[in-house]
């Protein structure tokens, strides 16, 4: 463990908890994109124009494998959280650059018409999805202790407050 680790505990039941849920939210979000794109819009993204609303098992696949990458993401969460100072910030980096990467590839396929763009909108909103849900779990999952030397002071008798007896308090004046 580094010497960061021994400063910032981190709650790993809550952490993969939440990247579990995250793992949930990224395959409903390729499921919903891709019925909105084919169903809706008629736009055949992540399969063949012929294999329906939803798809076919490459859908599935995709939608899976979202679930996989906030998995993934999460580890990687953990990982900074022990390891590096700012960890939130590298985390925001690091998937912004590989949400990057997932929106630019649909274009670099070679394929005709609407389809790439659906594919890199969905690409989109999934990889903000991980980044912003696995963020903020991350932001519940460390675990804040108390230094000895950040003790709360003393509010009388250490020169923060005046000592103040109840009679002026109350606003009378002293030595009555």
């Amino acid at each position: 463990m580094s010497e960061f680790a021994a400063e910032r505990p981190v709650n790993a039941v809550r952490l993969w908890s939440g990247g579990l849920a995250t793992a949930v939210v990224a395959a409903l979000v390729v499921l919903v994109g891709t019925l909105f794109f084919r169903g809706a819009l008629g736009i055949p993204v992540l399969a063949p124009e012929e294999a329906g609303y939803l798809g076919d098992a490459g859908t599935v696949a995709y939608a899976f494998m979202a679930g996989v990458a906030a998995l993934a993401a999460t580890a990687l969460m953990h990982l900074l959280l022990v390891a590096a100072p700012r960890a939130r910030a590298f985390f925001v980096w690091i998937i912004g650059l590989i949400t990057a990467i997932a929106v630019v590839t649909p274009f670099t396929q070679g394929v005709e018409g609407a389809s790439p763009t659906a594919t890199a909108l969905i690409n989109l909103v999934t990889g903000v999805a991980i980044a912003i849900l696995v963020n903020s779990v991350a932001r519940t999952a460390v675990v804040r202790r108390r230094r000895r030397t950040e003790e709360k002071p003393a509010l009388r008798h250490e020169g923060i407050l005046p000592d103040v007896g109840q009679a002026e308090f109350r606003g009378e004046p002293r030595g009555l």
